[in-house]
């Protein structure tokens, strides 16, 4: 804890969907300043279907990261469910999750993004804040190389996701997006900065890619940590390992210096490139059991929460202010 404050160490945590919700989990356990920047280039399903139709950002990975967050209370847990919610109709309704037609009515009433979600995050008594990491919806397009090395460009997140293509690089659509002030705010301020687990094209790298954001990671004096992936996605990632991920962030961001890596040994069978890779970002790898105990490709909270805990003990000292 840092000295004199019962909060913790200000993480500011970077992503989208469940591979963010399983950092949120972990972070909770053991520190209240916590900051989820959440990506905002979600095209399919309930949040694609209310970007199209209402002209909003997509609220699904939003959703996603405040339940996460939620007051372990029965009221925080009946309200995470509530939001978690989806319908299952003939008609209209169906698939739409609750908490996505709740924050986007919120979003309408309000005017003000950041203060319907902070609403939200109330209701939900959420140890920390989320916050989107850009002003507008994006498009994610990719350029990918096939089995036959012929070079195309797919577009869009849910197209990105599901590529059978190797890809070789992602942009943003609009290339130059206004970030979301707070979440700059939140960035500079920050003792860490999270990046990872999760989707790596389409959740993680796009952060790197909105210019006011990329430059507060880069100035930011926050220690930079990465949370490898349990295994390669189907799609997106099919095929990348553990050194591949990480070249992968170095080719979107050359400058961006990496402080600490941690993984699941079951994830890095051949380590020497791994530490090879972290080592030419500027990063330490740390390898611990954060796996599930039943084996499945998911972060177990108290595992996780543990391996953060020895990487900023390894720091500090302490899980508390950094001695700068």
């Amino acid at each position: 804890m840092r000295p004199g404050s019962p909060t913790g160490p200000a993480v500011v945590a970077l992503g989208g969907g469940h591979g963010l919700s399983a950092t949120l989990s972990a972070l909770r356990l053991m520190t209240e300043a916590i900051t989820a920047v959440v990506t905002v280039a979600d095209d399919g399903g309930s949040s694609g279907r209310l970007r199209s139709e209402l002209a909003v950002l997509p609220p699904g990975d939003l959703r996603m990261a405040l339940s996460a967050l939620c007051d372990d209370s029965e009221w925080g847990r009946t309200w995470r469910d509530l939001l978690q919610h989806r319908f299952s109709s003939s008609g209209g309704l169906d698939q739409h999750a609750v908490g996505n037609l709740l924050i986007v009515a919120l979003w309408e009433l309000l005017g003000d993004t950041v203060e319907g979600l902070d609403l939200v995050g109330r209701l939900l008594g959420s140890r920390g804040r989320v916050l989107p990491m850009a002003a507008v919806p994006l498009e994610i397009e990719a350029d990918v190389v096939d089995a036959d090395g012929a070079t195309q460009t797919v577009r869009g997140q849910s197209t990105v996701a599901v590529t059978r293509s190797r890809i070789q690089h992602i942009r943003l659509l609009p290339d130059r997006p206004p970030a979301c002030p707070q979440a700059i705010e939140a960035v500079r301020a920050a003792d860490w900065i999270i990046l990872g687990p999760g989707s790596w094209y389409t959740s993680v790298l796009p952060h790197l890619l909105v210019p006011e954001l990329s430059a507060a990671l880069h100035e930011t004096r926050a220690r930079r940590l990465v949370t490898l992936n349990l295994s390669p996605e189907m799609g997106e990632t099919a095929g990348m390992g553990a050194a591949d991920h990480l070249r992968a962030l170095a080719q979107h961001a050359p400058e961006l210096r990496i402080d600490a890596v941690v993984a699941d040994p079951s994830s890095v069978p051949d380590v020497g490139p791994v530490i090879d890779q972290a080592e030419s970002m500027g990063a330490r790898l740390l390898l611990r059991q954060v796996r599930t105990g039943d084996g499945s490709a998911r972060h177990d909270p108290l595992r996780l929460a543990a391996a953060y805990r020895d990487v900023f003990e390894d720091f500090f000292g302490d899980v508390g202010t950094p001695s700068r």
